[in-house]
């Protein structure tokens, strides 16, 4: 655990979180301001700063926290419909806490991948 990362404390229990799938390793919870009707955040509860450095550190753990995404989709009755996983990685992508994350988001049509 690092102290001053907000996702640490929220594994740890310092910091309340709407959680929505725990396993073992890995903390989904809903995100507090929701960019669409569904807005789940996925982290592996081990600190790891970004989608890249845990694929190289912890392959397992990263397939990891990809199958808590599809499980969290599956609760979330997002398949039908589709739904969209992302990573951000670092500020030029909006990567604003640097503790690995994904976002599920569902619930509506997405529209483009990115806004010019």
């Amino acid at each position: 655990m690092t102290s001053d990362c907000l996702f640490c404390r929220i594994v740890a229990g310092e910091i309340p979180a709407t959680v929505v799938h725990e396993t073992d390793t890995t903390l989904a919870f809903r995100d507090i301001a929701p960019k669409a009707p569904v807005h789940v955040l996925v982290i592996p509860k081990a600190h790891h700063t970004d989608v890249v450095e845990i694929a190289k550190a912890d392959p397992g753990l990263a397939g990891q926290v990809l199958a808590a995404c599809a499980a969290v989709a599956e609760a979330e009755g997002l398949p039908e419909g589709g739904f969209r996983v992302i990573f951000n990685v670092g500020r030029n992508a909006g990567q604003e806490v640097f503790h690995v994350h994904a976002h599920v988001l569902g619930g509506r049509p997405l529209g483009p991948m990115v806004m010019a």
